[in-house]
């Protein structure tokens, strides 16, 4: 870890914490995130309430930990349909010849010009709320983004003296694909699927405000900011810490995403 500067050693511990929320919630608070204490109501932040309470008495922090499941593995599903139907179409526009290149480069064309977001309210309401439907409907909107990105590095991958050699040698095609082009094409794709994920996050969030995503009661991050804007007069603690949540997530995979882009250069 020589030479590692602070803010990857701080992005990278709490990813590491959201993780861990994701996978055992019950580990970090006692409180139940869907029932709350009558008495309890509008707690500001405090020693026993380190986010407060909301109007039903319920602890914001349990929420916001037991709803990093619901959003983040939502945005993880995002990523994967569009790391995974994107690679494909970007492998094989950058290895198949002109023809397969133009028609993968037009349908990309295609989805770029489609507003993505507008793309992933229209699945939900077309198939329903659900982590599935959010799922695929974020990850629709990134399938273009991939497909040039793995294109591009194919095609500068391809270009190199070993991989020529390779074909000349008489190596089958896929071969080469599978043991030369892929694993040095891979770097920038990874470092991609790491921004990507943010923006998925903020996606799935923003859906979730607008009553897209998980019904209430489901803590889920873009639902608690929701639940908390008719009160921020009054209870500031609802919006903004969920919201200050979300946000330093995404700043912490925007460093480590640049780190792994530096990385891969190197």
């Amino acid at each position: 870890m020589r030479g590692t500067p602070v803010s990857v050693l701080l992005s990278g511990a709490l990813l590491i914490v959201t993780v861990l929320w994701t996978l055992f919630p019950s580990v970090f608070t006692g409180y139940d995130p869907l029932s709350g204490d009558h008495w309890e109501k509008f707690l500001p932040p405090n020693l026993t309430h380190w986010f407060g309470t909301d109007h039903l008495g319920r602890d914001v922090l349990a929420r916001v930990i037991h709803g990093t499941s619901q959003t983040v593995l939502t945005a993880g599903l995002a990523v994967a349909v569009g790391l995974v139907v994107g690679s494909i179409i970007g492998v094989l526009a950058g290895v198949s010849g002109p023809v397969v290149d133009a028609v993968g480069m037009r349908a990309s064309d295609v989805l770029l010009a489609l507003p993505s977001f507008l793309v992933s309210i229209w699945i939900v309401t077309a198939y329903g709320s659900g982590r599935l439907s959010v799922g695929i409907g974020v990850g629709i909107g990134s399938i273009a983004i991939f497909a040039r990105v793995f294109r591009s590095e194919v095609l500068r991958v391809r270009s190199l003296d070993y991989v020529e050699a390779s074909f000349l040698s008489g190596a089958s095609r896929w071969s080469v694909i599978r043991g030369h082009i892929l694993p040095n094409a891979v770097g920038a794709v990874i470092a991609l699927a790491v921004i990507d994920l943010s923006a998925a996050i903020l996606a799935i969030a923003a859906l979730g405000y607008l009553g897209y995503s998980a019904p209430p009661p489901t803590p889920e991050w873009g639902l608690l900011v929701a639940d908390g804007r008719n009160y921020i007069a009054t209870a500031w603690w609802l919006t903004t810490l969920p919201g200050v949540v979300i946000l330093l997530v995404i700043i912490a995979l925007g460093v480590v995403s640049r780190r792994v882009l530096a990385s891969n250069r190197i």
